[in-house]
């Protein structure tokens, strides 16, 4: 996917110290490839760097290979934690270690190219400020292929941030978005969503997908239902983190509203069946839409008491994380 037209000068990043966040789980086949590339790259287009592994629990050699590298490389810093807690944890993890006014993040299983860096650099001199990989052409299993997409499609659709690839590890960001922007739990897939939700710009660049030669896939069924979970949850906050009953007391309001009709249905229905000689008398409890009224009213009820309750919590609340954010400030 290189265009050496589109390629830096020499010079053009070297003020710019851009700090890779790289963590790893039983990759130590592949770190030391990672890092002479990463090197490489960066020498040869004079981009300032500074290499952040994190070690999420590995159980192989990952961390004593990290070590060396740190030893070797005054510009390379290791983690290590003390169990596996997660790609979002090691990405904040790194996050606060590193110095640079740029972050790119990666796979440390050689699966992203990175020769593309000098194009992710070059997206975010164009006044963007997260840049998100697209793997057009994939180099991995069908079902991990088929439910990414499905996936991707209903993040787009609901966030309105339009990617093809939210998934794709490899992103470049500004430093201080993640001043405003915390990981956790399965949260670093959505930080597209998250900062152009406070006004960051946010694009896509497609990028060199190449085979798995090293590690083994983390993906399995559970972090796809994790994900839909997780997007759920992101929608609630970019959507009405600041006003919470606008949703949920529109579910409420809905479920009441419908339960409140059928009731007014069955009543006027019944009061017929009295009056008039040709209807058989209707009784209520014999059905079963009856049931499902009072079950809809309650239900409403118990939504629009949650989202005045939830309402008093934001109002009442101390949040540090405002909910606008300032590009500029003058005195």
């Amino acid at each position: 996917m290189s265009d050496s037209s589109n390629l830096p000068t020499a010079t053009k990043h070297a003020e710019q110290l851009v700090s890779f966040v790289i963590p790893a789980m039983n990759e130590q086949g592949s770190l030391e490839k990672l890092h002479a590339e990463i090197c490489r790259v960066c020498n040869e287009h004079g981009v300032r760097r500074e290499i952040v592994f994190i070690d999420d629990g590995s159980t192989d050699r990952t961390w004593q290979v990290m070590q060396s590298l740190a030893q070797r490389d005054t510009d390379t810093a290791a983690i290590r934690f003390r169990r596996n807690f997660g790609k979002a944890a090691a990405l904040e993890a790194g996050f606060a270690q590193c110095k640079g006014e740029i972050a790119i993040t990666m796979d440390a299983d050689l699966q992203d190219d990175p020769d593309e860096i000098p194009r992710f650099l070059n997206k975010m001199d164009d006044g963007f400020d997260v840049v998100s990989g697209w793997k057009r052409v994939r180099h991995d299993p069908w079902h991990k292929v088929l439910p990414s997409r499905v996936f991707n499609g209903l993040v787009s659709g609901m966030t309105g941030v339009k990617l093809h690839d939210h998934n794709c590890g490899y992103k470049s960001y500004r430093r201080e978005i993640f001043d405003e922007v915390r990981l956790y739990g399965e949260r670093h897939r959505f930080v597209p969503v998250l900062a152009a939700a406070r006004g960051w710009k946010v694009t896509e660049i497609e990028v060199l997908h190449h085979a798995r030669e090293f590690g083994q896939s983390k993906y399995g069924v559970s972090r796809l239902l994790k994900g839909f979970l997780d997007l759920i949850t992101i929608y609630l906050l970019t959507g009405f983190s600041g006003r919470p009953l606008h949703l949920i007391g529109g579910i409420g309001m809905f479920f009441f509203g419908a339960g409140g009709v059928g009731i007014c249905y069955l009543t006027v229905r019944w009061c017929v069946s009295r009056l008039s000689d040709s209807m058989m008398d209707l009784h209520l409890h014999e059905t079963a839409i009856f049931y499902y009224c009072i079950l809809s009213v309650l239900l409403g009820a118990q939504f629009l008491l949650a989202g005045l309750l939830a309402e008093l919590i934001v109002s009442r609340s101390d949040d540090r994380n405002s909910v606008y954010s300032i590009a500029e400030r003058l005195p």
